[in-house]
């Protein structure tokens, strides 16, 4: 498990003095399920946006819920400059389907964004949000979900290990 490696690597005294000269919360660079299920879910959900400085949307976050920053930070460049196209397009299919709109045929130059920018943009981030919101959400619920899950089995091979012990005694 995630948390038995970190506890391993014994760089705790390291990170303890670089959170204690920079003076930042414990939680936001926390190993735990509740810290990083959460910065998952923002990560992920900032990551679907399409918006310039999304790492500062991250950071915005921080006062309002407390997550594992990092994390969030990385889950952000997810959407980077050669997944992007993607994402956008496929956010953009699924706006234009939700909306009921018919799509235009997307050409990859300047001019075409630059007179199409207006019948773009609404279907665009009908289908970010749609992402965006459903993508997190899955997220944050299946790693929750894995994590307990992983927990519980490494609970149940401790025991199963203990009675063996026990029994050859």
């Amino acid at each position: 498990m995630i948390r038995k490696l970190f506890k391993k690597s014994g760089k705790k005294t390291k990170l303890d003095a670089f959170i204690k000269k920079y003076n930042i919360p414990r939680e936001y660079l926390s190993i735990n399920r509740k810290a990083i299920i959460r910065g998952l879910l923002v990560g992920i959900f900032w990551g679907f946006i399409p918006m310039p400085f999304q790492m500062l949307a991250v950071l915005a976050m921080t006062p309002i819920a407390r997550f594992n920053v990092p994390i969030a930070i990385s889950m952000v460049w997810l959407s980077n400059p050669i997944t992007m196209p993607f994402m956008y397009y496929m956010e953009y299919l699924t706006g234009t389907f939700m909306l009921g709109m018919p799509h235009l045929r997307v050409e990859l130059n300047i001019h075409w964004f630059e007179s199409n920018l207006g019948n773009i943009f609404i279907p665009l981030y009908a289908g970010t949000l749609f992402y965006a919101i459903f993508v997190s959400i899955s997220v944050y619920y299946g790693v929750n979900w894995l994590w307990i899950r992983s927990v519980k089995t490494e609970k149940r091979h401790a025991k199963r290990k203990r009675n063996l012990k026990s029994k050859k005694r």
